[in-house]
């Protein structure tokens, strides 16, 4: 893929873009608000540079700039997903973000690649009734792009080891994309045992020697009574009443049953989000070891390779930010799959050029 070049706006931390590199493409450049993502980004994507700026700050110079006069253009990203998502039922800490949508419908149109791909939450497609999504898909192909769209790609049917369910958009001023077909079926999907079992046992609050990025958030003396009392694939219901929580008990409780949970070892892993270290935060606690998900374990759940770094050498490994960085990523295998299939249009492409 010498003569691509990739863009990826809402770069994070790289996971969308790893999937590219992987795959052979040359990504010049990412472009994230979020200052903390540059170490991570550059340090495992070499050649391609971070580019801390709010896409509200792009221009369509600099993004053509970025291209580097490379035949193919490719432009991709994933607008942060927390407006869109049913984990945000009550619309929390949205502060118009949903617009980030339309800045990016905008800055494809104003710049015009080749080809683009975005992904999203599957809630995407409803938000607003439909609106601001529908408008994105009509503004791509009243500006001459072919749009196809995979509202429900299914993490684990390749082979991602996630119950993650994503919306895939692909546009092309070429011809239609199609997502390649799937390589797993349930019976040998990729389980949390597969992906982390290899990894040291630690107890809650502690941290592998040899690995920064394998460490665990602390248990209170109840929430350690809750993790031994509780067992895989199980809920809160399961324990003693004394030591569930007042809301639980109360009738609106029933909704919240996946809280306080712990993984099962021979299914994929619930999907990961920014809060995976917390036991409280769903269901990620470990599947024999009482305590939550250490960051590597989230990671390697995100398809990260186990020597991706996010923090540089003896920098401390705050469980918040590190947490944000792999929990808003895009699973890097999903972005190796999204890539495969932009490479096989830009086979057809040259084959009938």
């Amino acid at each position: 893929m010498k003569d691509c070049a990739v863009v990826d706006i809402f770069c994070g931390v790289g996971g969308l873009t790893h999937g590219f590199v992987l795959e052979g493409f040359k990504v010049t450049a990412g472009i994230d608000a979020d200052a903390a993502c540059q170490y991570a980004f550059e340090k495992n994507n070499k050649g391609a540079k971070f580019i801390q700026k709010k896409i509200e700050d792009l221009n369509k110079q600099e993004v053509l700039k970025l291209f580097q006069d490379k035949k193919i253009k490719i432009l991709v990203g994933c607008a942060p997903c927390q407006p869109f998502s049913s984990y945000n039922k009550k619309g929390k800490g949205i502060d118009g973000k949903w617009k980030l949508l339309t800045k990016f419908g905008n800055i494809i149109c104003e710049t015009k690649p080749d080809i683009v791909s975005m992904e999203n939450v599957p809630d995407l497609v409803k938000f607003k009734n439909g609106k601001i999504y529908k408008a994105f898909i009509k503004k791509l192909q009243d500006n001459g792009y072919y749009v196809t769209e995979y509202p429900n790609v299914h993490c684990p049917n390749y082979g991602i080891p996630q119950q993650r369910t994503r919306l895939v958009v692909f546009a092309s001023r070429h011809g239609f994309i199609s997502l390649i077909p799937p390589t797993h079926k349930p019976d040998n999907y990729r389980s949390v045992r597969d992906t982390i079992s290899q990894l040291e046992p630690i107890r809650a609050g502690e941290t592998s020697t040899s690995d920064p990025l394998h460490k665990s958030s602390k248990l209170s003396e109840l929430n350690l009574k809750r993790i031994r009392a509780s067992k895989p694939g199980g809920t809160w219901r399961d324990w003693d009443e004394k030591l569930i929580a007042n809301c639980h008990l109360k009738e609106k409780g029933d909704g919240y049953v996946s809280v306080y949970g712990r993984m099962t070892w021979d299914q994929p892993s619930p999907t990961i989000t920014t809060q995976f270290f917390g036991f409280g935060n769903g269901r990620f606690g470990h599947p024999e070891q009482d305590r939550a998900l250490s960051p590597r374990e989230a990671a390697l759940l995100q398809t990260f390779p186990m020597h991706y770094d996010f923090v540089s050498d003896n920098t401390p490994v705050p469980l918040k930010t590190v947490g944000r960085l792999i929990g808003n990523a895009v699973p890097v295998d999903l972005g190796r799959v999204i890539s495969k299939s932009i490479k096989n249009h830009i086979k057809e492409i040259k084959k009938h050029a």
